[in-house]
C-alpha cells in the first residue's frame, strides 16, 4: 500500500506523466445524467460535447472560403456547405459512438491496433495537424485584435500566447462551465451573422435554389472554391475530440440500454450543434452573396471584408461601422472557441498515441508557441502584410488535408467492426457504405487541394 502511495506521489511530482487510463481522465464519466426523465431533460444533460465539436466547423479557416464563395459565385456553393455538413454529422456520430461503446477515443483505439513506432508517427502527424489548425486561430485572433483595437499584428500575434491564462481559468470552473462558455460564444457568432444577413436583404428564392447542386460547381474556379469549403469544414482533430468528450457523461456501461441511450442523445446533441454550425456557414456565404456578389472578387482577407462592410460602394445602403465591429467581435469569439477545443484534442492524442500526459496549461503553451513562430516570422518578414498571413492560413489548411485520411480510415474500420462495437452498435451496412464513400471522396478532394498547392509553387 505504501509503495502504491509512493508511485502516486511520484506521478504527481512529474511534469510528464504516464497515461494509459480513461480518455481525458479528469473529465471522464464526471457529468451526471438522469436515469429517468423527459426527453428534453435528458437531452440537456447530454448537451455540450457537440458544441465543442461544432466549433471546428466554424473556425476562422471557414470564414474566408464561405464569404469569398458567396462574393464570387453568389448562392451556387451553398449546396457544398450542406453536403459537407451532412458528412460531418455522419463522421461525428461514428466518433461519439466509438467513444461511448468501446470506451476508447480514436487515438487510443488506433494505438491499440498498431505498434509503438507507428503510434509515434501518427502522433507526430496529428500534432502537426493540430498546430496547423492553431495557426488559423492565431491569425484570426491577431487580425481581430488589430481591427477592434488597432493593435499591430506583431503585438497581436504575441498576445495570443496569453490565452493560456484563459485556459487556466476555464479548467478551474469545471467541464460543464467550459461547455456553457463555448455555447455562449457560438450564440454570439450566430446572432451577429443573423443580424448582418437580415439587413443585407438576400435573395431568398436564389438562396433556397442554391441548396440544389448544379453542374457549374465542377467548373475550375467554382470547384477550387468548393474544395476550399470542404477542406475547411471537415477537420481531423474533431474526430479525436468527440470520441473522447462523449465519454464525459456518467453512465453504467454494463447496462446496454444505458449505453444505447447515451449514443442516442450524444447523436442528438451533435446533430443539433452541427446544424448550428451549418447555419452559421450558410449565413457567411449568404452575406458574401447578398452584399458583394458581382463586385467583391477582391475580398480575400479579413481586413478587406471588415472594410467592405462599412463601404457604401460595396455593401450598399446597409454599410455601417457597426457591421464591421460585429464582424471582428465574432472573429475573435471564433478564435477563442477553437483555442479551447484544440488544447483538449492535443491532450487526447498525446495520451492515446504515446501514453504521455502534461498539464493542460503547458500543453496549450507549447502548441501555441509552435504555432506562433511561423505566424510571427511571416508577419515580420512581410511587414504585417495580411495577404501573406492569409497565404500561410491557406497552406495550414492544405496540411490538414494530408492528415484527414489518418483519422477517417481507422474511424470507419473500427465502427464497422463487430469485435469492437458488438452486434448492437456496429455500423449498419448502409452507414458503412456511405462512410467509406465519404472517406474516399473527401480524401480524393483533399488530395486535389494538395496537388493544386504543389503545382502552384
Amino acid at each position: 500500500m505504501a509503495e502504491l502511495e509512493n508511485v502516486k506521489q511520484s506521478q504527481r511530482n512529474k511534469f510528464i506523466k504516464y497515461a494509459n487510463g480513461p480518455s481525458l481522465e479528469e473529465i471522464n464519466s464526471t457529468v451526471p445524467v438522469p436515469k429517468e426523465g423527459s426527453f428534453w431533460r435528458t437531452l440537456a444533460a447530454f448537451s455540450g460535447p457537440g458544441a465543442l465539436v461544432a466549433v471546428g466547423y466554424m473556425d476562422p479557416g471557414n470564414w474566408v472560403t464561405s464569404i469569398g464563395g458567396g462574393a464570387q459565385y453568389g448562392y451556387l456553393l451553398i449546396s457544398v456547405i450542406l453536403i459537407s455538413s451532412l458528412i460531418a454529422m455522419l463522421l461525428q456520430y461514428m466518433s461519439a459512438k466509438l467513444g461511448i461503446v468501446a470506451r476508447m477515443d480514436l487515438a487510443q483505439a488506433t494505438r491499440a491496433h498498431t505498434g509503438k513506432v507507428l503510434g509515434v508517427i501518427l502522433w507526430i502527424t496529428t500534432e502537426a495537424a493540430i498546430c496547423a489548425t492553431d495557426i488559423a486561430e492565431v491569425i484570426g485572433g491577431a487580425i481581430a485584435l488589430q481591427l477592434l483595437f488597432h493593435i499591430p499584428l506583431v503585438v497581436g500575434v504575441s498576445l495570443t500566447v496569453l490565452d493560456v491564462l484563459l485556459l487556466l481559468l476555464l479548467t478551474k470552473l469545471g467541464f460543464r462551465k467550459i461547455e456553457a462558455i463555448v455555447i455562449t460564444l457560438i450564440a454570439v457568432i450566430l446572432l451577429v451573422f443573423l443580424y448582418e444577413v437580415a439587413i443585407s436583404n438576400p435573395n431568398i428564392a436564389a438562396m433556397f435554389a442554391g441548396f440544389v447542386p448544379k453542374p457549374e460547381i465542377l467548373h475550375t474556379g467554382q470547384l477550387t472554391m468548393a474544395l476550399g469549403i470542404v477542406g475547411a469544414t471537415v477537420m481531423p482533430h474533431n474526430l479525436y475530440l468527440h470520441s473522447s468528450i462523449a465519454q464525459s457523461r456518467n453512465i453504467n456501461h454494463s447496462n446496454e440500454e444505458e449505453v444505447a441511450k447515451a449514443v442516442k442523445f450524444a447523436t442528438w446533441d451533435s446533430n443539433i450543434q452541427l446544424s448550428g454550425a451549418f447555419i452559421i456557414n450558410c449565413l457567411l456565404l449568404v452575406l458574401g452573396a447578398a452584399l458583394f456578389f458581382g463586385h467583391g472578387e477582391g475580398l480575400g482577407t479579413f481586413t478587406s471584408l471588415f472594410n467592405a462592410l462599412q463601404d457604401n460602394k460595396l455593401a450598399g445602403a446597409v454599410a455601417s461601422p457597426v457591421l464591421s465591429i460585429l464582424f471582428a467581435v465574432a472573429l475573435l469569439a471564433s478564435g477563442q472557441n477553437s483555442t479551447i477545443t484544440g488544447t483538449l484534442t492535443g491532450q487526447i492524442v498525446m495520451e492515446g498515441y504515446v501514453h504521455m500526459k502534461v498539464p493542460l496549461w503547458a500543453r496549450r503553451l507549447i502548441t501555441r508557441l509552435i504555432s506562433v513562430i511561423p505566424v510571427l516570422a511571416c508577419t515580420i518578414i512581410y511587414h504585417g502584410e495580411e495577404s501573406a498571413m492569409d497565404n500561410l492560413l491557406v497552406n495550414s489548411q492544405v496540411f490538414l488535408s494530408v492528415a484527414l485520411p489518418i483519422s477517417m480510415i481507422p474511424l470507419t474500420l473500427f465502427t464497422s467492426s463487430k469485435k469492437i462495437m458488438g452486434e448492437r452498435f456496429v455500423n449498419k451496412k448502409w452507414v458503412t457504405l456511405v462512410a467509406w464513400l465519404c472517406t474516399i471522396v473527401l480524401t480524393y478532394l483533399n488530395l486535389q487541394i494538395v496537388w493544386q498547392f504543389i503545382t502552384s509553387l
